[in-house]
């Protein structure tokens, strides 16, 4: 495997659409119903738990970026390849790839349970997850600059759900946000923690990096994506709670969904209808970027034409698709996958970015040694 990737020019990127990138990856099925699971830890402080989840991916990202900066132009897997040797730099990146594929399962799952529950009850799973997984082989076959335009077109085409949170604003009750700073410390960080499944996706950096134009601003344009998602999720958190009582928190899965529900318009009477499908916009960037990044991947490791594997790829996760959930079932699947996500995304980065300077430092040692002797 070669460690340094040379991209064509026809295949990078301009460093700004980075902005849309992160913030599309960032969003998707996490944000029909985070409000919930924050709550139940941190009660009327989840808000302080989004801004701490956010905070978190504002560090994490800098250390993705700094281990980026420290290599020319590599990706994750070239960079585990030489900083942990062939069979265990490639058995980690195996994992990621396995990672990414997960991802995009989870994805699909939960936007299908989403459409059959509150759209389309009678349409079966596996028609569903053909139409999302066709889309996603469409899209990746215009290759990374196609995918990285359906990111911008996705942020750009659903910023006018954003305004649609005057309605629930207007019926807000804000004595429901007291008492505030009653939870603990500890209770504050488990609803932090319990973000991961919503907040992940900008990881995505350690295999799109080496497409970016402009090096010098890519961990700049990356913070200012990881901030508009946070106050994103922060607005929607703190509106959530001065709109639902504690109860009606508890027991509304998909809270912002149910936030849509007020919405009325003389021509559209169940608009959460048009939210929910219009939602696939959103969660297409999700599963393009994914499926890309598995398909580097695997095409990195055993050196097969991107192409070939896509497509194998792609047909490996319909077929896990077909095999229906219960609900009970896919929330235990979201949670088993939160908690790996939370140690792959906001722990492994660290002790990567440990390996890669004490290689770097090690290496500078040792040329230096040689030099010594040569003169």
């Amino acid at each position: 495997m070669k460690v340094h990737i040379e991209p064509k020019s026809q295949n990078m990127v301009n460093t700004f659409l980075l902005i849309f990138v992160i913030h599309s990856m960032q969003l998707g099925v996490g944000i029909q119903g985070f409000q919930r699971i924050i709550y139940m830890e941190a009660r009327h402080d989840a808000w302080i738990s989004v801004i701490l989840s956010g905070v978190a991916t504002a560090i994490v990202g800098f250390i993705m970026v700094k281990t980026l900066s420290v290599y020319e132009n590599s990706d994750l897997y070239g960079i585990q390849y030489d900083v942990l040797g062939k069979w265990l730099g490639n058995l980690i990146n195996i994992l990621f790839v396995l990672y990414f594929l997960g991802s995009f399962h989870i994805i699909v799952r939960n936007y299908i349970e989403v459409l059959q529950a509150w759209v389309f009850p009678e349409i079966p799973n596996w028609l569903l997850a053909l139409t999302l997984v066709y889309l996603v082989y469409y899209g990746l076959n215009g290759g990374l600059r196609t995918v990285v335009g359906v990111s911008f077109f996705s942020v750009i085409l659903s910023l006018w759900l954003i305004l649609l949170l005057a309605y629930p604003f207007q019926f807000a009750k804000w004595d429901y946000l007291f008492p505030m700073f009653e939870a603990r410390i500890t209770e504050i960080l488990r609803g932090a923690k319990q973000m991961t499944f919503t907040v992940i996706g900008f990881e995505i950096i350690y295999v799109i990096y080496p497409f970016l134009k402009e090096k010098d601003k890519v961990h700049k344009h990356m913070q200012y994506g990881l901030g508009f998602t946070t106050m994103l999720y922060l607005a929607l958190m703190v509106i959530s709670l001065a709109y639902f009582s504690g109860g009606q928190l508890e027991r509304t899965i998909w809270g912002t969904l149910s936030l849509f529900k007020i919405v009325r318009f003389p021509f559209i009477e169940r608009f959460e209808y048009v939210a929910i499908t219009f939602w696939v916009l959103l969660i297409l960037p999700n599963l393009m970027l994914y499926m890309w990044s598995a398909t580097r991947g695997i095409s990195r490791i055993f050196n097969i034409k991107e192409q070939k594997v896509s497509w194998i790829l792609i047909s490996f996760i319909f077929l896990t698709l077909l095999y229906p959930l219960t609900r009970v079932q896919t929330n235990m699947f979201n949670d088993y996958f939160a908690r790996g996500a939370f140690y792959i995304v906001f722990v492994y980065p660290f002790l990567l970015f440990g390996a890669v300077m004490i290689k770097k430092k090690f290496f500078r040692k040792k040329d230096e040694a040689n030099a010594q002797k040569s003169e």
